[in-house]
């Protein structure tokens, strides 16, 4: 997966490119081996390559320039019909099958797209699904390991989450959860990444954020989240613990769990407040 990510990267003319090159490529080698050899299937190939990298319309273009590729090698190898339509006729019936193949393509990689961001992204509040989370957490150790830029970590926990569902039900609960996401990422930079972990734990994750700016960022957003509580009668308060990272750190998680047992230091002292750490290993 992520070799096609990096793969999607590069310019569409550049895949336009390539798919043009392998369909004169192939439309030359079925021409110098003559009417009775067949590279039809071959011919797929490129459209694979110039739908999936650059695009429907593209893709359309190739299927276009394959059939004309086609019937230009099969009318010079000197393949002979009983009626000169034949070769219309053929050159349109694989433009249609070209066709079909394109749009069949492009309906997998929607579908393949869409199933990709429902795995990364948390159903229920839209917030980074854990399994995405513990990737973006891997690749920012990864460039921390590399650069040497702090990075902080905070374990959000939703303090008296289960009164709220005895009192008010789940469908309140949730609605909850979907509160605490939009009101934090309303305080987030566009670089930050708000996770959901399970229940109602959620993680931040601040690239490069040394532990002054998260002594600043954390207090706004947990005081953001506690008026949104108070605006909507819910008694939930928050108990967070933040860990920054000023060396390198170990897997992502033993981090969390470090995380996760500074938030508990903060419930044991009675909820409601943040626990800041600077990692030096």
């Amino acid at each position: 997966m992520h070799t096609i990510d990096r793969l999607e990267k590069w310019s569409k003319s550049f895949w336009l490119l390539i798919g043009f090159v392998l369909i004169l490529g192939l439309g030359l080698l079925d021409f110098l081996t003559g009417y009775e050899f067949s590279f039809s299937l071959f011919y797929l190939l490129p459209i694979f390559l110039v739908v999936w990298f650059a695009g429907r319309t593209f893709g359309i273009v190739a299927s276009t320039l394959s059939a004309l590729v086609w019937f230009l090698a099969d009318y010079l190898s000197g393949n002979q019909y009983s009626n000169p339509i034949i070769y219309f006729w053929n050159t349109a019936i694989r433009f249609g099958f070209f066709l079909i193949i394109t749009l069949l393509l492009v309906a997998l990689k929607k579908a393949l797209q869409r199933e990709r961001e429902l795995s990364r992204t948390d159903r229920l509040t839209g917030a980074t699904s854990v399994d995405f989370f513990y990737e973006l957490f891997q690749a920012e150790i990864f460039r921390f390991q590399r650069y040497r830029h702090p990075l902080t970590l905070a374990y959000v926990d939703l303090d008296n989450f289960k009164a709220v569902n005895d009192r008010f039900g789940h469908s309140v609960g949730d609605q909850v959860l979907r509160t605490v996401v939009d009101s934090a990422r309303k305080e987030l930079r566009k670089t930050d990444i708000v996770a959901r972990l399970g229940g109602d734990e959620f993680a931040f994750l601040f690239p490069e954020t040394d532990q002054l700016t998260a002594q600043a960022l954390i207090p706004r957003i947990q005081q953001g989240l506690i008026e949104e509580m108070k605006n909507s009668n819910w008694p939930v308060t928050f108990s967070i613990g933040v860990i920054t990272f000023i060396t390198a750190p170990g897997t992502v998680n033993e981090l969390i769990k470090m995380a996760d047992d500074l938030m508990y230091t903060v419930k044991a002292r009675g909820k409601n407040a943040v626990s800041y750490l600077l990692y030096k290993s």
